[in-house]
């Protein structure tokens, strides 16, 4: 007892003499406000402002070494917490709730390799988000999801850091050199004896398609617009498609109006194969988002039959379908997703927020996930195991992620197997995010033929910012 008692009180330095531990030693962030040059609608609520929640951390490892790594993040109060609270009550919850990760994560002394550092935290965060729901008098929880957002950029600078402390982009220090458990730790028993790096690509893949997000807000044609913009951007679906060369879209749907969302889609298909022919295109995508407003699941099997009798071509460019029902799995187990699945995969997206809720998808039905880098850059690699592991649809999308957030998103794309395109959906939306990353990243900021070139983000760490 003597002994390790003397052996805890030695230096960090002295304890760890190789670098794959590290310890968090500092840890600041601030935040960025924008304006929307247009509004978006998802969930039910119409959104036309972001704050950035960006992050800095101060990592040292066992053998001395240190490193200093970014993360930034939106913090998408509307969608991570849908609320009645109001839009200024839930982000200052969140806000409050940033200031206690990051005094958790600077305090807290664990060592290890980032996904060890997060797993071991992520209960003291939720424990954070009780305290403050009854610090703040709320009248109700913070979402487990709100809370992952909170952390994504505290977790996301720790693996940038641990990435720059060994000169590799992170996703070249998930393999036994680096990591110290396998994936059963983490996961199931069946990945005994299997790392992170089986599942995931060492060099990002070259060039990935954009998808682009038409919202339920925006016009598809002239006749839709009451007032132009005129800022310099497109602003009907025709002319983004020309602007960018687009061969995937993206299509939001509320959920609550089965003639709207089949008449939506329907338009949009009309005028985007017009289009299309002009360009002399023959092959593009759709996805469907209803931001879990589907009353029950045969509202999105009669959505599909309508789809498919009214426009079969259009039906068939449909690759996906994103949460259509409620994000609590548990309290609606009796949505469940086999008939939907046997016409089109059907992803989980707000459901996703630990493998407890993978698992329970894929019981009901669920064919697809969505990994989202706001849900954390650990949660996102194990997920993308896990849904690899059981066969998966594997999509990822972003938070209308702008600058060093988008880069994340898009390398985490990149890197996953199977994932066939990027959401990218700032570019449309906040724009002024992303002034000043064009220069450094033309090829993930600048799409002129429908493909973000993913192979510029080459940096060590996540490769936003250099080390």
């Amino acid at each position: 007892m003597l002994r390790a008692a003397a052996a805890s009180a030695l230096p960090y330095v002295m304890r760890g003499a190789d670098g794959r531990r590290i310890r968090v030693e500092r840890v600041r962030f601030e935040y960025e406000d924008y304006l929307y040059r247009t509004p978006i609608k998802f969930g039910g609520a119409a959104l036309d402002r972001v704050t950035l929640l960006n992050v800095h951390v101060e990592v040292r490892a066992g053998d001395g070494r240190r490193a200093r790594g970014f993360g930034s993040m939106p913090l998408g109060n509307i969608w991570a917490w849908p609320s009645k609270l109001g839009y200024e009550t839930t982000l200052g919850a969140m806000k409050e709730l940033a200031s206690r990760i990051a005094r958790i994560t600077e305090s807290s002394g664990e060592t290890g390799h980032p996904v060890d550092i997060n797993v071991a935290l992520e209960p003291a965060y939720l424990k954070a988000a009780e305290e403050v729901a009854r610090d703040l008098k709320l009248g109700e929880a913070i979402p487990k999801l709100a809370t992952l957002v909170v952390a994504s950029p505290f977790d996301a600078a720790i693996h940038d850091a641990y990435g720059k402390l060994h000169g590799l982009s992170c996703y070249r220090t998930y393999g036994p050199k680096f990591m110290e458990h396998d994936l059963a730790h983490y996961l199931l028993p069946e990945f005994k004896g299997e790392y992170l790096e089986k599942y995931l690509l060492q060099k990002p893949k070259p060039r990935m398609p954009l998808y682009h997000l038409v919202g339920a807000l925006d016009p598809i044609i002239e006749e839709d617009i009451v007032k132009r913009i005129n800022d310099g951007l497109p602003e009907t679906l025709p002319e983004w498609i020309r602007y960018n060369g687009l061969t995937h879209i993206k299509i939001k749907l509320n959920g609550d109006d089965l003639k709207w969302d089949v008449e939506r889609v329907l338009r949009i298909d009309r005028v985007t194969e017009e289009t299309q022919r002009q360009r002399g295109v023959k092959q593009w995508y759709y996805s469907a988002d209803f931001n879990e407003r589907c009353p029950n699941v045969d509202y999105l099997l009669d959505f599909l039959r309508q789809i498919k009798e009214k426009a079969p071509r259009g039906f068939e460019r449909i690759q996906y379908i994103e949460q259509p029902t409620a994000r609590d799995l548990k309290a609606n187990r009796h949505n469940v997703m086999h008939e939907a699945a046997k016409l089109r995969p059907v992803v989980i997206d707000e459901s996703l927020t630990d493998l407890e809720n993978l698992l329970l998808a894929r019981e009901m039905g669920y064919t697809g996930a969505a990994l989202k880098a706001c849900k954390g850059q650990t949660q996102a690699v194990l997920m993308a195991a896990a849904a690899q592991k059981f066969k998966m649809f594997l999509c990822v999308q972003d938070l209308t992620c702008p600058g060093a957030s988008l880069i994340h998103s898009a390398g985490l794309a990149a890197h996953v197997p199977g994932v066939a395109a990027i959401e990218a959906n700032a570019r449309q939306y906040v724009p002024a995010a992303n002034r000043g990353w064009e220069e450094k990243f033309p090829g993930i900021f600048r799409i002129r033929d429908g493909m973000m070139r993913t192979e510029e983000i080459r940096g060590p760490g996540l490769g936003a910012v250099p080390a």
